[in-house]
């Protein structure tokens, strides 16, 4: 019973978000078993284009560290909020999630060219809540019940966290510019005069990833559409 209830709710969580999870469990359990060492996982642009060592431009996404707090910290946010997205704005879209993950890494990798960090999975978390908490700026976030805020404010809150615990903050800065780059490209440049789509997902993605929509009388929220919000209308804080 136990099986199967656990079963159902693994299946029922969106496919992006499920397959990515999953590998970062996959990928820390295997570390943790010595089948395999951060060594080899780790982003370093010489192995890569001189040893051919590809794998390694997924790998560094994938791996948050050994099992502790850390660990558990980076892989509640990561579901939570790439759930959210998945759900939510794009809903109903996932080849446009899939390119945005995409179009998102590939940007940090080449970010990363520049900057010392081994794995950027964590900066690629913050990216999501950034894209997520700019298309829901009336949310309010209760952070481990210290601050409340409006959810534009979240990742911010994180580099303020992080930078607590004493950790570099050049991981939050890149997810943050990142996400930023991908929100004012997808979300404010098209609305602008003058402006217009610069983001457009390959047709090959669609053909492999985009299905009708289940319920066909599903009606999102103006947050949760393509664009995200009409920036114009007035909203009620907390709506």
């Amino acid at each position: 019973m136990a099986y199967q209830t656990f079963r159902q709710e693994y299946l029922g969580v969106p496919p992006v978000t499920r397959a990515y999870t999953t590998a970062c469990v996959l990928t820390t359990a295997a570390v943790q078993l010595e089948l395999i060492t951060p060594f080899q996982l780790y982003f370093n642009p010489e192995l890569i284009f001189k040893h051919f060592q590809v794998w390694r431009l997924i790998t560094n996404y994938l791996f948050f560290g050994p099992v502790g707090f850390n660990f558990l910290f980076n892989m509640i946010f990561l579901y939570r909020y790439c759930r959210m997205l998945e759900e939510g704005s794009f809903r109903g879209r996932t080849a446009d999630f899939v390119f945005m993950f995409l179009f998102g890494g590939l940007l940090m990798t080449l970010f990363g060219l520049f900057v010392n960090l081994v794995f950027l999975g964590q900066a690629f978390t913050i990216m999501l809540v950034y894209v997520w908490s700019r298309r829901n700026p009336y949310v309010r976030m209760n952070f481990f019940g210290l601050l409340i805020f409006q959810a534009p404010f979240l990742p911010w809150v994180l580099m303020g966290f992080s930078l607590l615990l004493g950790n570099s903050i050049i991981v939050d800065l890149l997810g943050i510019a990142v996400g930023h780059i991908y929100f004012f490209l997808e979300d404010v440049f098209p609305n602008q005069p003058g402006g217009g789509r610069l983001l457009r997902t390959p047709s090959v993605l669609k053909a492999i990833f985009d299905t009708p929509d289940d319920d066909p009388n599903y009606n999102p929220l103006p947050e949760e559409r393509p664009g995200g919000f009409a920036w114009g209308e007035g909203q009620r804080l907390g709506g």
